[in-house]
């Protein structure tokens, strides 16, 4: 599972940077909010928020111009929306629909 999750969070980054969305830089304390930068956010919910049904991936992206980080779903539906938090460690969380991400 952990190959999958991998798979799919390295093919976000990849669709992210070719969609011109810019990220936060990694390393940098420019990124650091409550605890931890938001790598290691991501890095220590990912496998929890993969967990809720509907979930296809997660990625840190910008939110009005600030460090979020993006939940892919299926489909948006208020059951689903309801298991998502608004933030983890002070960062926002946007929810947005992809549909089933598939490889190559």
């Amino acid at each position: 599972m952990k190959g999958i999750v991998t798979i799919v969070f390295l093919w976000l980054l990849a669709w992210a940077a070719a969609c011109g969305q810019p990220r936060a830089e990694a390393g940098g304390d420019a990124t650091a909010m409550g605890q931890g930068t938001i790598e290691e956010t991501l890095r220590a919910h990912t496998d929890r928020l993969m967990a809720i049904p509907g979930v296809v991936g997660t990625a840190q992206g910008l939110c009005e111009g600030k460090p979020c980080i993006k939940v892919f779903v299926t489909k948006k539906r208020p059951a689903l929306l309801r298991q998502i938090p608004a933030t983890l460690h002070g960062y926002p969380i946007a929810v947005e629909e992809s549909g089933e991400f598939r490889a190559f």
